[in-house]
């Protein structure tokens, strides 16, 4: 398939394949006059990606599992350097819900003194109306 039609297949655009082809994440084939092709292969390639970077994943922290599938396995997260993304990632996470969390603490405890220092004061009044 040309890569109009990989694009709508995948809901994304041609710009953004040949970005991701430039990356090396997206190999392209060409044919004897110069159109790129594409084969069903290309499509879960694509679907991987767009799965992970809809997870959080940066564009380089989706090659390992490219490269997977690319290599032959049936799913992208079957390689050791994909299971090392996962769990860079969720070490990731943790450290962003642990900071959230301290956050949260924080503003919990700002209103709660905010809200001692005014006792029976008169309820906040929306000025949008």
């Amino acid at each position: 398939m040309r890569i109009g039609e990989l694009a709508a297949r995948a809901g994304t655009t041609t710009r953004t394949l040949r970005y991701y082809e430039s990356r090396g994440l997206l190999p392209a084939r060409r044919t004897g006059n110069g159109y790129r092709t594409y084969d069903e292969g290309d499509v879960r390639l694509l679907a991987q990606i767009r799965t992970l970077q809809d997870f959080g994943f940066d564009l380089e922290e989706t090659r390992p599992f490219v490269e997977c599938l690319r290599s032959g396995h049936p799913e992208g997260d079957s390689c050791p350097a994909s299971l090392a993304v996962y769990r860079r990632k969720l070490t990731e996470l943790d450290t962003l819900i642990g900071e959230l969390s301290a956050v949260r603490a924080q503003v919990g405890a700002q209103l709660a003194r905010a809200e001692a220092a005014v006792p029976g004061g008169p309820e906040p009044k929306c000025e949008l109306n």
